[in-house]
């Protein structure tokens, strides 16, 4: 039941977050709000200040800024009255809070002081036919710098493995006392048991260190952490569309799933990450080129431009975010009976 309250409370502050960036840029180029809401109609109640109503809505799991015409340029004040470049300006900004939002929680993890075990990363155990042995890699060497940046723990060398997968990864490692070089490619279906790379690993000499960064040196890292998960997020869905990797998505379910295993294993502390990679996926879904989201719109105003300010006629447009939203709901359903069936399998939902 905590859980739920938190998840809640979680997707309601990031879409509320969302929605204060096309909130904001609307009333500063002077477009016109109807409404702010929070969580999706029927209406609990609302209060109107100046010309914005601003309420609270039943079903918590969303909220909508209602702009004056969205779609019809001769009402005073629209949004569809204003140049592509305005408009383009008002449809990104919400996924622009959102990634901004990812920045601001992971540079404030980077300021507060946490500790941090780190040691020589050593291989236990090569598997088989697996990049590592086809490299040369043996039990007992230890891996000094993976993709030429320097590992210190278990962790470094995971994420540089995730952010190479299918691509050619540069390992240094000390053998005997000397230092060799290698070239991996990480696998993005390993087999059962083994990894991308077929190593086992341990940490030898391990100690426990605690680190904290000035803001100077937490804001580059924290623009560098959201940098890898949108790297990574863009590998993963251009892996499933063109080559054999598995979808990189979830629905509803999964992703609430897979949060709790999350909090289960890292306890309540890891709420703040997960609210950021939550950040990034909102960010990054409402921007795709989907009818019906701010990316599909977005969308539209880029072939006005491109059509040297040619509309597409508002009910073909307004028709075409209809199906599109119609076709997204069925994706959401189709893609929640996958995690719902992998559940009953017992299989983790945490990719």
């Amino acid at each position: 039941m905590i859980f739920a309250l938190q998840m809640i409370a979680m997707v309601v502050a990031l879409v509320v977050i969302h929605e204060l960036g096309h909130f904001a840029m609307a009333k500063l180029f002077n477009v016109k709000v109807n409404e702010f809401g929070v969580g999706f109609p029927p209406k609990l109640f609302g209060y109107r200040r100046g010309e914005t109503e601003y309420t609270l809505n039943l079903i918590p799991l969303g909220g909508f800024v209602k702009l004056e015409g969205e779609n019809d340029p001769t009402e005073s004040r629209s949004l569809a009255g204003k140049s592509p470049a305005v408009r383009a300006v008002i449809l990104s900004a919400g996924s622009f809070m959102n990634a901004f939002l990812a920045v601001a929680i992971f540079t404030a993890l980077f300021m507060v002081p946490r500790d941090v075990t780190v040691g020589d990363v050593v291989i236990e155990d090569v598997s088989a036919n697996s990049p590592a042995a086809a490299a040369g890699l043996r039990p007992g060497d230890a891996v000094t710098h993976a993709g030429g940046q320097e590992v210190e723990n278990i962790g470094d060398l995971a994420s540089r493995i995730n952010r190479n997968l299918g691509s050619d990864l540069a390992l240094t490692f000390e053998r005997g006392g000397r230092a060799s070089n290698v070239s991996v490619t990480p696998r993005w279906r390993p087999p059962e048991g083994e990894g991308a790379v077929g190593v086992l690993l341990r940490m030898d000499n391990a100690r426990v260190e605690s680190r904290s960064y000035p803001i100077w040196e937490a804001v580059p890292r924290g623009v560098g952490q959201v940098g890898d998960v949108l790297y990574l997020t863009w590998r993963a869905i251009s892996q499933w569309a063109f080559a054999d990797a598995p979808a990189p998505f979830s629905g509803p379910v999964g992703i609430v799933s897979g949060s709790k295993e999350v909090v289960d294993v890292g306890g309540p502390a890891a709420l703040f990450p997960l609210a950021a990679l939550l950040s990034i996926s909102l960010a990054i879904f409402n921007i795709l080129p989907i009818p019906a989201l701010d990316g599909g719109r977005l969308m539209f105003v880029i072939i006005e431009w491109i059509r040297r300010g040619k509309r597409i006629p508002p009910e073909k447009e307004g028709l075409v975010h209809m199906l599109g939203f119609a076709l997204l709901i069925t994706l959401v359903l189709v893609v929640s009976y996958s995690d719902i069936a992998r559940l009953i399998r017992g299989d983790s939902l945490i990719r």
